[in-house]
């Protein structure tokens, strides 16, 4: 684990230590968020890294068994940054049921608010029917559905007109 280590550049060993326990309670949640990007794109990049020379490498040994001993490191690098995402995603999931839960009891407070002010007076309408911005014609409306009314007005007018020149 240590020569692993000692083989990641200074921005990867920088990125893993904000991994620590102690660093990781100190985020909030959007830390948190910001942090589980980057580490999930320095996974990406690491796995990428490794399948592709693995890849490379299965046409050079002759198979993928043979090739397998020779892509260690890289394959390591992607594993230290799966186990460092895994670490950021359990605390920003728990971060995010922290402020689900904040949420949900801020939501819950005001709708006892809202249940103990006293409510506007009632209107004459019926009980339970809140009233809006009145609407008289509840029919469809679109530009097809115009054009078919406007030619039927227009085919009972003609049909009137001809009846009435008799």
């Amino acid at each position: 684990m240590t020569a692993l280590l000692s083989s990641l550049t200074e921005a990867e060993l920088s990125l893993l230590r904000e991994t620590e326990q102690a660093r990781l309670a100190e985020l909030e949640e959007d830390a948190l968020v910001e942090l589980h990007t980057r580490i999930r794109r320095a996974r990406n990049k690491h796995v990428k890294v490794y399948r592709r020379q693995a890849a490379a490498l299965v046409g050079e040994v002759g198979g993928r068994g043979k090739a397998r001993p020779k892509n260690t490191r890289k394959r390591a690098k992607a594993e230290v940054f799966e186990e460092a995402l895994a670490t950021v995603s359990q605390h920003l999931a728990a971060a995010a049921r922290v402020s689900a839960e904040a949420l949900r009891a801020e939501r819950v407070a005001e709708d006892r608010q809202e249940q103990r002010a006293p409510s506007p007076p009632r209107s004459k309408s019926r009980p339970g029917t809140v009233l809006g911005p009145q609407r008289t014609d509840r029919r469809p409306d679109s530009p097809d559905l115009r054009k078919r009314h406007a030619s039927t007005r227009a085919t009972g007018a003609r049909r009137q007109a001809r009846r009435d020149s008799r």
